[in-house]
């Protein structure tokens, strides 16, 4: 870490203002945020609160015996305008490019594939999408009950209700509880469609309902996508993006692009059946990449001149440890269900995520 923050030192310098106020060190911001993800520690304000007497945190995020910590609300801020997106991937690179971590990682030989990170939003904030700029979603409770038209008196509203598919209308009276409306009353899911053309999340408009399989429950969430080298299971690259059908292979391309542009090297890149599609495979042959990916019984866009070689059989087993990084993300990490909304600031977490568990695996590799 001490040698990859001063790599960062010219990054860091760019991000803050030459006068006025100082801010919190950058340096302190990264290590307090990995602290965070590498002990599980739930939330800001108990990441302050134990910073407060563990000395084993102070000394990695650099704070004296006794020197004052963090306001809760201070950190907060001041980590959203630092943890950009760009950033974690910045630091990300440069714990891998360390002389130490270079030699562990793979040139030629990766794997990809994609988690469903879920959103911090109820499916109850799942509401039908306004029809023209200004207008309530239809679901949306009613105005206040504002009197007669000579402000003498008042008069009963009429809601709209739609349950069982249908919609029928009773005046504020007739409202009984099986029918709450409020900020969180009882709602009447069967009968009706959702879909995220028609529906947005009011708490977190950038969540996207998606079911990843079969038979799975549907949730509100996001999807994030790791590149990993298959030497020890490094993530190499990691992006977040809305979860849709199509979106792990529209990661992977882009991710195979910022990792090495204009790289004209052969290499390999395992996954899993979901990357089995004939666009995407000859995307990757045009790339100068050799798709090692699980073929489908049915319909497969490979044959043959791949599938018979024992390198494919190898990339096969390896491929399987991008969910290492996965579980270990959303068990001692933040992400199985993050506490952040928006697209970019949960991007920049899962992003830092990754890193962590690469600074996770180091101890191990290292001493080998």
């Amino acid at each position: 870490m001490d040698a990859s923050l001063v790599s960062l030192v010219a990054e860091f310098e760019a991000l803050y203002a030459g006068e006025g106020r100082p801010s919190i060190a950058p340096e302190r911001l990264l290590r307090a945020a990995l602290v965070q993800i590498l002990f599980s520690i739930r939330s800001e304000r108990q990441l302050m609160e134990q910073l407060e007497y563990n000395l084993l945190f102070r000394w990695f995020v650099g704070l004296s015996i006794d020197e004052s910590v963090w306001v809760p609300t201070v950190f907060t801020k001041n980590r959203d305008r630092l943890l950009t997106t760009e950033m974690s991937r910045k630091l990300m690179a440069a714990i891998l490019a360390h002389a130490d971590v270079a030699p562990l990682l793979s040139d030629d030989h990766f794997s990809v594939d994609g988690t469903l990170v879920e959103a911090w939003a109820s499916f109850k904030s799942f509401k039908p999408k306004a029809s023209a700029a200004g207008d309530r979603p239809p679901d949306d409770p009613p105005p206040p009950d504002a009197g007669n038209a000579d402000g003498t008196g008042t008069t009963e509203t009429t809601t709209k209700i739609e349950a069982g598919g249908g919609t029928s209308e009773m005046t504020k009276a007739d409202t009984t509880c099986e029918t709450e409306i409020g900020r969180n009353g009882e709602r009447d899911w069967r009968g009706q469609t959702w879909a995220n053309a028609t529906h947005a999340s009011v708490t977190d408009p950038d969540a996207r309902l998606y079911r990843k399989a079969r038979g799975r429950p549907a949730q509100l969430c996001y999807m994030g996508h790791a590149l990993m080298e298959n030497r020890n299971g490094f993530a190499v690259r990691a992006h977040l993006t809305h979860a849709d059908g199509t979106a792990e292979r529209r990661a992977a391309i882009d991710m195979l692009n910022a990792h090495d542009p204009g790289s004209t090297r052969q290499i390999t890149l395992g996954a899993d059946k979901g990357y089995d599609a004939a666009e995407f495979v000859a995307d990757l042959r045009t790339m100068c990449v050799t798709p090692h990916i699980a073929a489908k019984t049915k319909g497969s866009a490979l044959d043959a001149r791949t599938t018979r070689h024992a390198g494919y059989a190898v990339s096969q087993k390896k491929r399987k440890l991008i969910e290492e990084a996965f579980g270990w993300g959303k068990t001692i990490g933040p992400i199985a269900k993050t506490m952040l909304r928006g697209l970019d600031r949960v991007r920049a977490q899962f992003t830092l995520t990754m890193a962590a568990y690469n600074l996770a695996k180091l101890p191990r590799l290292i001493a080998a």
